[in-house]
C-alpha cells in the first residue's frame, strides 16, 4: 500500500472508532430511535441525487437496510443510551465477525476452520468477563446483562446484514456506496415509528425544537464522516487492494474506540474489564490471522 492509502485507511479507522463516542454524546440530548432516524435521513438526502440506485430487487435492498442499518443501530443506540460504555461497545460489536462466520456456515454452507472456532471460543470468554465485571469512574454500572445482550444483538444484526450483502454481491455486484446510500431510506420510517411509539411524540417534538449544537454536530459526523465519506474511502481501498490487506485493519477500530472514550468521556476500565477486552481482541486476531499463519507454516514445511 502507498503511504497515502495507508493514511486514508487510518483516517477511516479513527473516524469509525470515534464514532461510538459521538453516538454517546448525541444520545445525551436526543432519544436513540430519533437520533438514528435522523442519521439515516441525512445519509440518504441529498446523496441520492449524486449516487445511482443499485440494480437489485427491492427485497434485497429492504433486507440490507433492515438488518445492517435498522437492526444494528436500533440495538446499539439503545444499549449506549442505557449506559453501555462507548469504548466497550466498539469492541463487543466486533462479535459481528463471528456471527457472520457462523451464519455463513449455516446459510451459505461455508466451512468453519479451526481458527474460526478457536477465535469464537476465546472471544466468548472475554465477553463473559466483561458481562460480570463492573465499571469504575463516572459511567459506573453501564455494563449489565441487558446492555451486553443489546450490543450483541446489534452485532448479530450486522452479521445478518453481511450475509445479505454477500448474497447481493454474489447475484449482482453493485457499488458499495450505492447500496449504503439507497438502503438508508429503508430504516428511516421504522426508526421514526419506534420513536413515536416508545419515546413519545412530546420527546420527539422537544428534541427537534430544542436541538443542541453538539447534537447537530453529532448527526453531521455520524451521517457524513462516519458513513458517506468513510465508506467511500474504504470502498475505494478495497477496489485497489486485496481484501486481506484492508479488512484486518478494522481490528484497530475498538482500540481507537476505547482510547477515545477514555480521553473524551473519561471512561475507565476496571482491571477485569481490561483483561476481558484483551481476550476479545486475542479472539479476533486468532480468527483473522490464524488460518494465514497455518497455511504459511504448511508452505514452509513443504519446502
Amino acid at each position: 500500500m502507498s503511504v497515502r492509502d495507508i493514511l486514508l485507511a487510518l483516517c477511516v479507522i479513527v473516524a469509525w472508532g470515534v464514532n461510538f463516542v459521538v453516538i454517546k454524546m448525541g444520545l445525551q440530548t436526543m432519544p436513540p430511535f430519533l437520533l438514528a432516524g435522523l442519521r439515516f435521513a441525512l445519509v440518504a438526502f441529498p446523496a441520492v441525487f449524486f449516487v445511482k440506485p443499485p440494480k437489485i430487487p427491492i427485497r434485497w435492498l429492504v433486507a440490507y437496510g433492515m438488518t445492517i442499518s435498522f437492526g444494528q443501530f436500533a440495538f446499539l443506540f439503545l444499549a449506549i443510551k442505557m449506559g453501555m460504555p462507548a469504548g466497550l461497545a466498539s469492541l463487543v460489536i466486533q462479535a459481528q465477525a463471528f456471527f457472520t462466520i457462523l451464519l455463513g456456515a449455516l446459510i451459505l454452507g461455508e466451512k468453519l476452520k479451526w481458527n474460526h472456532i478457536a477465535g469464537i471460543l476465546i472471544a466468548t470468554i472475554g465477553m463473559f468477563m466483561l458481562a460480570v465485571a463492573g465499571l469504575e469512574g463516572p459511567f459506573s454500572g453501564g455494563v449489565t446483562l441487558t446492555t451486553m445482550m443489546l450490543t450483541l444483538a446489534a452485532a448479530f444484526s450486522w452479521g445478518v446484514g453481511n450475509i445479505t450483502n454477500k448474497a447481493i454481491m454474489r447475484n449482482n455486484p453493485v457499488p458499495i456506496m450505492s447500496l449504503v446510500v439507497w438502503s438508508a431510506w429503508v430504516p428511516i420510517v421504522p426508526f421514526l415509528a419506534c420513536s413515536w411509539l416508545f419515546e413519545g411524540k412530546a420527546a420527539m417534538i422537544d428534541s427537534l425544537m430544542h436541538i443542541q449544537g453538539k447534537t447537530f454536530l453529532a448527526l453531521i459526523y455520524l451521517a457524513f464522516i462516519a458513513t458517506i465519506i468513510s465508506y467511500a474511502i474504504w470502498g475505494a481501498l478495497l477496489s485497489r487492494y486485496e481484501t486481506w490487506r484492508i479488512a484486518p485493519l478494522s481490528l484497530l477500530v475498538p482500540v481507537v474506540g476505547i482510547l477515545s472514550a477514555a480521553l473524551i468521556l473519561g471512561e475507565k476500565l476496571s482491571s477485569q474489564q481490561l483483561i476481558g477486552a484483551l481476550v476479545i481482541i486475542a479472539g479476533l486476531l486468532v480468527n483473522v490471522f490464524g488460518g494465514v499463519l497455518t497455511s504459511r507454516r504448511g508452505e514452509y514445511q513443504r519446502r
